[in-house]
């Protein structure tokens, strides 16, 4: 799988329904994921929240989202970060150095819940950034 960048944005619990709009607005496939299906660690009133969503479209836009999980700040406007994703570790590692240098960084880049390697970070032009390193 090639690297991909794309935006990928944050929803005051109304993921899903903002997904499946965009959908139809673009077309493609939808695939989301609830906090629930994560189990022990799933915060509470979050069950059937959207932990990630993802619409690629046949134009070849990829879009992603999530609803904001609690203790995570989210103001209307700064609700979008960049994505990063792939499954080339070294190339992907490489661009957290560079974008993590002199940055905020908010989950340090290691293995999560889901399987994969995930860092953000806010960088010091106040941009963030989503780093996830696909594994196999």
């Amino acid at each position: 799988m090639a690297s991909r960048l794309n935006p990928y944005i944050s929803f005051a619990g109304d993921a899903k329904q903002a997904l499946e709009f965009y959908k139809e607005v673009f077309g493609g496939d939808l695939t989301v994921h609830t906090f629930g299906e994560f189990g022990s660690e799933t915060p509470p009133g979050y069950g059937d929240k959207i932990m990630h969503g993802m619409l690629e479209t046949s134009s070849g836009f990829t879009l992603m989202g999530a609803d904001n999980p609690p203790g995570m700040e989210r103001t209307p406007g700064n609700n979008i970060a960049v994505s990063l994703s792939g499954d080339d570790a070294d190339e992907l590692r490489g661009y957290w150095d560079k974008l993590s240098d002199g940055a905020t960084v908010s989950v340090p880049l290691e293995k999560q819940m889901w399987g994969d390697v995930f860092g953000m970070c806010t960088d010091k032009f106040g941009i963030t950034w989503m780093v996830n390193i696909v594994e196999r």
